[in-house]
């Protein structure tokens, strides 16, 4: 039941809403999960973009722990426990990611750790989870539950499991089953978690990737857990694959904006406003592409081809397309109705580089895009450009060492090279 008449989903909705405005990080990501009530939950999880919740296990909870449980699972969906698990054992595995977690929550002043959380002062978010797993298996940890339940999307399974998993696929939950696997249902099954395919669950952490990204930058580098911005430097580190930077560059344009919006009288008295997410249905993006005569046919037609690729999993877009050395060539718009002109788009250009003529060419144009993405040799001839403009990703080939004064940098290799 996703009804404000409902008091458990109330609670919840109410919870996400105190979230947005105390602690807008925590806020924003929570309110990007759907809540549903799943009765092969026995207490919460998520799938980065549900909020799982058994009713009789929040029914539990003070208003506090409520709030410290749906940080918990953003904090999940944030540190990328969904995909990092690989061949480790689940129940360490599970333990490690829950320690930092909750260490996190409490320095944060997330709402309060409910009693069955797991704890300690030693384990910070100084640690990664892969760090802390080695520590408790060396250690020879004992077994303890994690506040919830830890999603296993790829139906593999707990193999070393111990019977106790009643469609809790990393068999942490209180059903039998000697060594039970996961089945095949649908998110909202009563039988059990959703199974999802690989490419589902990239597309999940892409999108979880993004979203943490733009989120961070619009609360502020104050309001983010420490941990967090470090990872998030990791993610924009110069030497990370440009094709996942750029998606992500790309991704992090769909704003989860929020309006408030008036709630009908039936489903939560006359009156009450609460906010809720609007989300934009075109993103728009602009993509130049140094040609002063150090970019290659091969060079140029890997770039479009990425950058199509990525158009193509939107629903709309508006993608503005130039090459430029000391003035802007072959400008281009493209939409979901003519992308596939891009694989004829004629390179023009050919002499010095000025990175200014692109900033004076959108202002020209009368183009704010969401995001711009530079493709160039890092050599500017001048300014690298305007740093409040919008936000840009420069994709530098030729020289890994070049750093761009704002922005991100990436650094471009061909696939072959991968």
């Amino acid at each position: 039941m996703s009804d404000l008449s409902d008091p458990v989903y109330k609670e919840i909705v109410t919870a996400r809403v105190k979230l947005l405005f105390e602690k807008p990080f925590f806020g924003q990501l929570a309110a990007r999960m759907v809540a549903i009530e799943a009765p092969w939950c026995k207490t919460a999880a998520t799938d980065g973009r549900h909020f799982y919740y058994n009713r009789e296990f929040i029914k539990g909870l003070n208003k506090a722990e409520l709030l410290f449980l749906i940080g918990h699972e953003v904090l999940h969906c944030v540190y990328d426990h969904l995909g990092r698990r690989g061949g480790r054992d689940p129940k360490i595995w599970n333990m490690a990611n829950d320690y930092i977690v909750n260490w996190t929550l409490k320095d944060q002043q997330v709402g309060q750790m409910p009693s069955m959380g797991l704890y300690d002062p030693k384990f910070t978010d100084d640690m990664h989870s892969e760090e802390l797993y080695e520590l408790l298996k060396k250690n020879s940890v004992t077994i303890k539950m994690p506040l919830d339940e830890h999603l296993d999307l790829t139906g593999q399974g707990d193999d070393d499991g111990d019977g106790s998993g009643d469609g809790d696929e990393d068999g942490d939950g209180n059903g039998g089953g000697k060594g039970q696997k996961s089945v095949d249902v649908t998110v909202m099954g009563k039988d059990g978690p959703p199974k999802l395919t690989e490419e589902d669950i990239q597309k999940i952490r892409n999108e979880i990737r993004a979203a943490v990204i733009q989120t961070a930058q619009q609360v502020g580098a104050g309001k983010v857990p420490a941990g967090v911005r470090r990872m998030i430097q990791e993610l924009i580190e110069p030497k990370m694959d440009w094709r996942s930077l750029l998606d992500a560059h790309i991704r992090s344009s769909i704003k989860d904006d929020y309006t408030f919006r008036r709630i009908g009288r039936r489903s939560w008295g006359s009156g009450f406003v609460l906010p809720a997410q609007d989300f934009m249905d075109t993103i728009d993006v602009a993509v130049s592409i140094d040609a002063s005569g150090s970019m290659s046919e091969t060079m140029l037609r890997d770039i479009l081809s990425e950058t199509k690729g990525i158009m193509q999993t939107f629903r709309d877009f508006k993608l503005k397309l130039w090459t430029f050395d000391t003035q802007v060539y072959s400008y281009k718009e493209f939409t979901p109705e003519n992308l596939d002109e891009i694989d004829e788009y004629a390179l023009g250009g050919g002499g010095g580089t000025l990175f200014e003529c692109n900033w004076e060419h959108m202002k020209k144009e009368g183009l704010e895009p969401q995001r711009f993405i530079m493709f160039t040799d890092g050599y500017p001839g001048g300014s690298w450009g305007e740093e409040n403009y919008c936000d840009t990703l420069f994709v530098i080939h030729g020289n890994d060492s070049i750093v761009a004064p704002f922005g991100m940098t990436a650094y471009y290799e061909p696939k072959d090279n991968k």
